[in-house]
């Protein structure tokens, strides 16, 4: 017996991707009824990634402009993350290589996906699919920065990993996704 009836969605809006309100009714533990309301926001699945170079021990990270942390309480707005991008009519592993390619320039031969998650599953519908990769010099197609036609100015930063390490143990480095793999990457000693 499912606890949810009754479900219900109103379109709020559909300018970017889609934020619906939906009304339900949902049955408690204690097998009491309820009447919430929810707004869910629609945008698509994701994919990210850790590149790393084992030789170098570094590892590329970007650095991009994201207006509601600017709206919110970050000093200029710019953040610094794992390259990253919504999933099209392709899987999780051809996005994550085609991002690479569009925001770093670099051809990545191979991924390893380590982790999958929800965003934000209290307004969220996102999906996140995490992966790491080693990259070489020899890999380097372009100068990366994004995509011209999508509006993107992507800053490719190449850091040592203990400089990134540093940077988020004393908060420069604030976007989820890349601390999860950040994280991964220390528990999972891939530079050491």
């Amino acid at each position: 017996m499912s606890r949810i009836k009754n479900l219900k969605k109103t379109l709020l809006s559909d300018n970017y991707y889609t934020l619906s309100k939906f009304n339900f009714d949902y049955q408690k533990s204690d097998g009491s009824w309820v009447n919430p309301m929810r707004e869910v926001y629609e945008r698509g699945h994701g994919a990210g990634i850790l590149l790393y170079n084992t030789t170098k021990k570094t590892v590329i990270l970007i650095k991009q402009f994201r207006l509601p942390t600017y709206l919110h309480d970050h000093k200029d707005g710019f953040l610094i993350e794992i390259p990253a991008g919504l999933l099209d009519e392709d899987n999780p592993e051809q996005c994550i290589i085609r991002e690479t390619e569009e925001e770093v320039g670099i051809r990545i031969k191979s991924v390893k996906k380590v982790y999958e998650g929800y965003s934000s599953p209290g307004v969220l519908t996102e999906k996140m699919h995490f992966f790491v990769g080693e990259y070489t010099e020899d890999m380097k197609v372009s100068k990366g920065g994004g995509l011209a036609s999508e509006n993107e100015d992507i800053e490719v930063l190449e850091l040592p990993f203990t400089e990134a390490v540093r940077m988020l143990n004393e908060g420069e480095i604030v976007d989820t996704r890349t601390i999860v793999l950040l994280q991964y990457a220390q528990i999972h000693k891939l530079l050491d």
